[in-house]
């Protein structure tokens, strides 16, 4: 869930987004068992109650960031702003526990903050975005304003969210997802999607992702670039070599089919299983730790904003 803080336009006269996709013309729609991941348990009767999006806080929800990132940016106006940005203080490779705090907190925000909160946040990642918009003949042309674009990542945050609270309580219903869903569109509202963009329902947001993700191809030099993410380049071999098998194996479990091919990455019915048991461990575990704990985390992120705010230092 990391690229939160930009968000890019393609002009339509160099649509990147369509033009840089290598399949045929009349190919075949995507489905969802493409574009999204696997479920297998169903969710525990005892808690079938409405959900909303801060049902989804856990801190486990950190463990397919690195997932999200890819999805994002596989959109190649988003994956060229992303590795082309010359703002260096929010740069994941350079800045990775700066950029890595900063996205998160705009997710607190997004979802804990009030409107004043929402603002103020808002106004700060806009001073970052006035400096990310691609060079005159760039062949992929981005500008950090597109809503377009914002809506496709705050629709990649929410896939990240639903996936991550379904693997540890198991598959909502349809009237809990429903519930979830509604409570969602500030993910993108907290920049400058509009609510009147974000799809009214959950079957209409299905219809967006199968279709928006159809745009979502990467080439070698986005792939490049995330290769270096997924295996943690951007911090210090100490933490890499205990860290990064565990990274590839978490990121690629939270990619669907659709994505693990864009990146080039294996996955085997093995790996499924080993990711599904993994999660239904944690799951279980889960349920014994106190909420305000497992929560902890996001609360903790956002009382830093409103203490940034009160002293008037940087939010981002």
């Amino acid at each position: 869930m990391a690229a939160a803080a930009h968000s890019w336009q393609t002009d339509p006269a160099h649509d990147s987004d369509t033009a840089r996709d290598p399949r045929p013309a009349d190919r075949p729609r995507l489905t969802t068992e493409q574009t999204r991941i696997r479920i297998s348990t169903t969710h525990r009767p005892f808690t079938e109650r409405p959900l909303k999006l801060t049902d989804a806080l856990d801190f486990w929800q950190f463990a397919g960031a690195a997932a999200n990132v890819i999805m994002q940016m596989a959109r190649p106006g988003v994956g060229y702003g992303v590795a082309e940005s010359k703002v260096e203080s929010g740069s994941l490779l350079k800045r990775p526990w700066k950029r890595a705090r900063t996205t998160t907190q705009y997710l607190a925000v997004a979802i804990l903050g009030d409107e004043e909160e929402k603002k103020a946040f808002r106004e700060a990642v806009n001073g970052a975005h006035r400096q990310v918009r691609s060079e005159p003949g760039a062949p992929v042309r981005y500008n950090a304003f597109d809503r377009d674009l914002q809506l496709w990542v705050a629709a990649c945050l929410y896939i990240g969210f639903e996936d991550t609270y379904q693997l540890l309580s198991g598959r909502m219903s349809p009237e809990q997802n429903e519930a979830f869903y509604r409570s969602s569109s500030s993910l993108g509202t907290t920049l400058q999607v509009t609510e009147d963009m974000w799809p009214a329902t959950r079957a209409e947001f299905d219809e967006y992702w199968n279709t928006a993700c159809e745009q979502a191809v990467l080439d070698d030099f986005v792939r490049a670039y995330l290769d270096d993410l997924l295996n943690l380049r951007m911090i210090g071999w100490y933490l890499r070599i205990p860290f990064r098998n565990l990274l590839k194996f978490l990121t690629i479990g939270f990619l669907s089919p659709w994505f693990r091919e864009q990146l080039r990455v294996e996955w085997t019915a093995a790996d499924q299983r080993r990711f599904e048991n993994l999660f239904l461990f944690v799951g279980f575990v889960n349920r014994f730790i106190p909420r305000f704990f497992r929560h902890g985390g996001s609360h903790a992120l956002m009382a830093d904003v409103r203490r940034r705010v009160e002293k008037q230092k940087n939010l981002i």
